[in-house]
């Protein structure tokens, strides 16, 4: 792994091409290393997992507005669509857009915290998208999957766009462009232009992941793998990009990220370096295999925190039950509490009628329903009913958090042996006595208690979508993926599950397309 130092620079600095980071992440898309046995069978899983939770969400309400739009853009040859039929197909760049948001919609699939948030599984519809409509096979699937991991992570590593209240899909556009880019074998130039491009275009705020929390936040990650594929497209026929994306003058580090926080201080813009790591010439890409995948339906930093409420629950009821509980801090990472927690500010994350999504990032509900429960489900533990449950927002709203330096510094730990997501939780009892336990990681984590092989992800798959597949079709797909080093272009285009005929459930509203 090579470290690049990476700035803003002047105009009149003439930055070469070979030495923008723009470039680099090309060059590592371009390089035609294969991907090894264990990566390639991790793809495997989380093609299998992105399944899973895409079928489960299909009849919901952003995935039948995604879908309507793009069955609005037909065209034979094109790409499919979850839970239709191999012959339905529509243009890339729109099944990559309904499909991103099926997988995103339930916020269960996998996950990866560094100096930034990620989900690296949002690089896998748009490029399944485009092998679909391109006529890869199998093993030209897996090293752009590969090389879209590969980016988005060491680009999280790295570079943090949530202090700047940018969201992280501004890491999916040039991951995902990348990704494209080696499974159809361009050159390090197309890529080059394809990155810029796919990183301008997706800049946008974190508003979308704060305050009320609607639908757009299914949306976003869809929205960049959209406008990635538009941008490798344009690139193959001879356009260019804004350019240097990251170091230049007027662009993403010098006014949006660090230079202007430098800027702001009276400090020179073009002094704070972020440092990203990425692969050398002919240095394999297993990025993927330091990612995880949740087992729970909720934002990943509330994992652990679920597992850890099963348990503390049943100590609880144990010395009188809920009614006797005073308070329940958590002491945890920065992250956790200015995101999910009370650190946010954020009255709605409190409120009984708040929205899925913005349940779904407050640990003061999913801490107090899987306290009460010992159990979490992706539609049960959200529904409307069970948030406004009496006992529950009284319970609720007794939970706090609070920074931990500790768990803040073992959040950024580069050393994967003290990385951790969790937190140490003092209840404290109306009597003054107090129920304190931690936990690191979730137990489905690489290092956690029980942690997700294949048996797992497929336990999962048949967990979410048993009630929706027929037993042939579930059987049909798990068997194809499973072989995907092996399979042809014509299988690459039944790697979606297909729903019995009538459903689906599609969304009558007209639009302009």
């Amino acid at each position: 792994m090579e470290i690049h130092d990476v700035r803003a620079h002047r105009s009149k600095d003439n930055l070469k091409r070979e030495d923008q980071l723009a470039w680099k992440i090309a060059a590592v898309a371009a390089d035609p290393v294969e991907v090894d046995a264990e990566a390639t069978d991790m793809i495997i899983n989380r093609i299998i997992d992105n399944a899973s939770v895409a079928i489960a969400s299909l009849n919901r309400g952003p995935i039948k507005s995604a879908r309507a739009m793009a069955n609005t853009h037909m065209r034979p040859g094109g790409a499919t669509l979850f839970g239709l039929p191999a012959e339905h197909t529509v243009c890339a760049e729109w099944a990559a857009w309904a499909n991103g948001t099926a997988v995103r919609e339930l916020d269960y699939h996998d996950t990866f915290l560094a100096a930034d948030y990620s989900h690296p599984g949002d690089n896998i519809p748009p490029t399944l998208a485009v092998a679909q409509q391109c006529g890869k096979d199998g093993r030209a699937l897996i090293r752009g999957i590969a090389t879209g991991y590969e980016i988005q992570v060491n680009l999280v590593k790295s570079i943090c766009l949530h202090e700047h209240k940018i969201d992280h899909i501004a890491h999916i556009g040039p991951s995902a462009s990348a990704a494209v880019g080696t499974l159809l074998g361009l050159d390090t130039e197309v890529i080059y232009q394809s990155v810029q491009q796919g990183l301008h275009t997706t800049v946008t705020t974190r508003q979308s992941r704060k305050g009320e929390i609607s639908s757009w936040k299914a949306f976003a990650p869809a929205y960049a793998g959209k406008l990635a594929i538009e941008a490798v497209d344009r690139c193959m026929r001879g356009e260019g990009a804004p350019s240097p994306i990251y170091e230049g003058e007027d662009s993403v580090i010098s006014f949006i990220l660090n230079g202007r926080t430098a800027r702001d201080k009276g400090e020179s813009p073009y002094e704070p370096t972020y440092h990203v790591p990425l692969p050398g010439k002919g240095e394999a890409k297993r990025a993927i295999l330091e990612t995880y995948t949740k087992e729970h339906s909720a934002e990943y930093q509330s994992q652990a925190l679920i597992d850890l409420a099963f348990r503390m629950g049943k100590e609880i009821e144990k010395r009188g039950g809920f009614d006797k509980v005073k308070s329940i801090v958590l002491h945890t990472s920065h992250h956790t509490h200015y995101v999910i927690g009370t650190g946010a500010g954020d009255p709605q994350k409190m409120d009984p009628n708040a929205s899925r999504e913005t349940l779904d990032h407050s640990i003061m509900y999913i801490f107090a329903v899987a306290l009460q429960d010992g159990e979490w489900h992706h539609v049960r533990s959200y529904a409307p009913e069970r948030a406004q449950r009496p006992d529950t927002v009284k319970l609720w709203h007794k939970i706090s958090t609070t920074e931990d330096p500790e768990w803040t510094r073992r959040y950024h730990s580069q050393d994967p042996n003290e990385k951790a997501f969790g937190a140490k939780v003092v209840v404290t009892f109306e009597d003054g006595s107090e129920l304190v336990d931690e936990l690191g990681i979730a137990n489905a984590h690489p290092f956690g208690a029980r942690p997700f092989g294949r048996a797992e992800y497929i336990r999962k798959f048949k967990m979410l979508t048993d009630d929706i597949l027929e037993a042939g079709e579930s059987e049909r797909f798990l068997d194809l993926v499973q072989q995907l080093p092996n399979l042809s272009a014509d299988q690459v285009k039944l790697l979606n599950p297909v729903a019995p005929k009538g459903y689906l459930v599609e969304n009558p509203a007209k639009g302009i397309f």
